[in-house]
């Protein structure tokens, strides 16, 4: 489990087959790699991998077939490519973002970013080639205000639109430079994971029968009144 609060931006590139070798900068990665062991969890780009083999300001993992077509990985078997990081939560630590699982829910594209006088504007939208994608596993958690982990990042979505085809995030001046969002360029591709929360949520509202086969009461302004929602 993650929180999207980034430590550490890396260099990510192949190192054979499905592995790739995630090197780690700036003044925090010495830290960090100290404290690496084999088999801890890491969140790259938002993509919860395995430490296979710990390298000198680095690791090795492995990406799943799974993994490399849900995610950004796919496009990046032949790149140097710039990654956010970060280390799993641990018990008794802050939770300054969202919970954040590790497993991404798809990719979208960057349409443009735009500052703003104290904020980068930043919208996303569909990969052309992926929109079903999209439509299945993104657009139906896109809620104005609500969370969402762009490339591991928790960020809240400023706007959406009732389709869920495209949303934008306020983006604060050093949420930007201290992640991968200050080098994407138009058309990039970025991970995206929806709130767990969420997704609980519509699993169990989906559901018209409760356990055992009891009756579930529909949700109404009133249920909710009833019970001391509203």
């Amino acid at each position: 489990m993650f929180t999207g609060i980034i430590q550490a931006q890396g260099i990510l590139e192949p190192y054979g087959n499905d592995q790739f070798a995630i090197t780690l900068e700036g003044a925090t990665s010495s830290s960090l790699v100290a404290e690496f062991e084999v088999g801890d969890s890491v969140a790259v780009d938002g993509i919860c991998l395995t430490i296979e083999t710990i390298l000198g300001q680095g690791f090795v993992a492995t990406a799943s077939p799974e993994t490399l077509q849900r995610t950004s990985l796919g496009q990046r078997c032949q790149e140097r490519t710039p990654v956010n990081i970060e280390t799993a939560l641990r018990v008794g630590s802050k939770l300054g973002g969202h919970f954040v699982s590790g497993h991404v829910d798809g990719v979208g594209c960057l349409v443009e970013a735009l500052p703003q006088e104290t904020s980068w504007q930043i919208r996303f939208a569909p990969v052309g080639e992926l929109g079903e994608q999209w439509q299945r596993f993104i657009a139906p958690y896109l809620v104005s205000k609500g969370s969402i982990a762009v490339n591991g990042i928790s960020l809240t979505i400023a706007d959406c639109d009732s389709q869920g085809q495209w949303f934008t995030v306020a983006v604060i001046p050093h949420t930007y430079a201290e992640t991968n969002l200050s080098v994407l360029e138009p058309g990039a591709w970025v991970n995206l994971e929806g709130d767990i929360l969420g997704k609980y949520v519509a699993k169990l509202l989906s559901y018209p029968q409760g356990s055992k086969g009891r009756e579930v009461e529909a949700i109404s302004l009133e249920f909710l009144s009833e019970h001391g929602y509203l």
